[in-house]
């Protein structure tokens, strides 16, 4: 699975001339309303095997949660679902806050 940086990711999200990725946040609902990426969608990783069908197979989708962890397990079941353009945000909504926006809450 890719891996993207904080850093990566807002300079994909500022280029006018790339297409958006889907953000999914894979975070509990407490967790996105405390703090998450603008144009984040909240689908709790519990959730996703009822879900995914929601999902574009062929999208660019960065998984996001707090720190990397459950964003890339929840990226490799999509992954072995046949989605083959999963991202995973490295660091996850921790390392925004560190290197892209410092005035976003943490916890």
């Amino acid at each position: 699975m890719r891996q993207l940086s904080a850093i990566q990711l807002s300079e994909w999200l500022a280029d006018p001339a790339r297409g958006k990725p889907v953000l999914l946040d894979v975070r509990e609902p407490w967790e996105f309303e405390t703090c998450r990426i603008p144009g984040s969608i909240s689908m709790p990783m519990r959730g996703i095997p009822a879900r995914y069908q929601e999902l574009k197979q062929d999208a660019e989708i960065v998984m996001v949660c707090h720190h990397g962890a459950r964003s890339f397990q929840a990226g490799m079941f999509l992954e072995r679902l046949g989605f083959d353009g999963i991202i995973n945000l490295h660091g996850g909504v921790a390392a925004w806050a560190r290197d892209v926006d410092p005035k976003m809450p943490t916890y």
